[in-house]
């Protein structure tokens, strides 16, 4: 089992907490920022081996997770395209090293270490979403029929729950998907989220919903946010 980290967007909504570095190297506590507490919670629930993608400040974040002290097989892949591409086109760059199970995740997502140890125990592909959580207007939502996701975006209101972009794939199942990306981005479909093509495949998938209810799993993607969940992690 690998984890693929998508770390290659500008983080635009972030102000000045991503002038001069990637959103996910924002600090949370102590000097620890989004991406070493990602790293971190990965190592100790056995994760051995990251694919993380990069855009603006590449080499800064590259340096940054070296220096993280993380004993972990590590492997960057980086989009020189970051500016004018979403993070389908990432995936497509690092398909090579994506030919097993996988945890993916986004570089700016927080979450306790409890909803990530339960994400890795499932025994089937889950994608995290909550049931206590208000449906949010602009952000991922997970469309459920059946007891199954059939699909994911932020345009989605019926039948639908609060998703967060935190999944754990099986090898089938995320090869599913990942063809699918690499048919999207090579007939030139290289702005819409990895979802979008997920969609298309969704009913030879078997993707559940992993209910985290109130705990701690939540993206950082302006100062709010950042607030928001430093009070969580009880930092303020």
């Amino acid at each position: 089992m690998k984890a693929l980290i998508l770390n290659s967007g500008l983080g635009k909504r972030m102000g000045k907490y991503t002038e001069h570095n990637p959103k996910c190297m924002v600090p949370l506590e102590g000097g620890t920022t989004i991406v070493a507490r990602q790293m971190a919670l990965l190592q100790k629930c056995g994760v051995k081996e990251v694919v993380m993608t990069t855009g603006p400040y590449a080499d800064l974040l590259e340096e940054h997770v070296r220096k993280a002290g993380i004993d972990m097989k590590i492997q960057f892949i980086n989009n020189p395209k970051y500016g004018e591409t979403n993070y389908i086109y990432s995936i497509y760059l690092a398909r090579e090293f994506l030919k097993d199970e996988i945890i993916l995740m986004h570089g700016d997502l927080v979450y306790e270490e409890s909803v990530l140890q339960d994400v890795i125990d499932a025994k089937y592909s889950c994608m995290t979403v909550s049931s206590t959580v208000e449906l949010p207007e602009k952000d991922f939502k997970a469309v459920i029929q059946n007891g199954r996701i059939t699909a994911v975006g932020i345009e989605f209101m019926e039948n639908a729950l609060a998703a967060q972009p935190l999944y754990h794939l099986t090898k089938e199942d995320w090869m599913t998907w990942l063809e699918e990306i690499v048919a999207f981005c090579e007939r030139g479909e290289i702005t819409c989220y990895a979802e979008n093509a997920m969609n298309q495949v969704s009913g030879n998938m078997q993707l559940y919903p992993f209910d985290y209810k109130e705990r701690i799993c939540q993206e950082v993607d302006k100062e709010e946010d950042l607030m928001d969940v430093r009070k969580k992690l009880g930092l303020n």
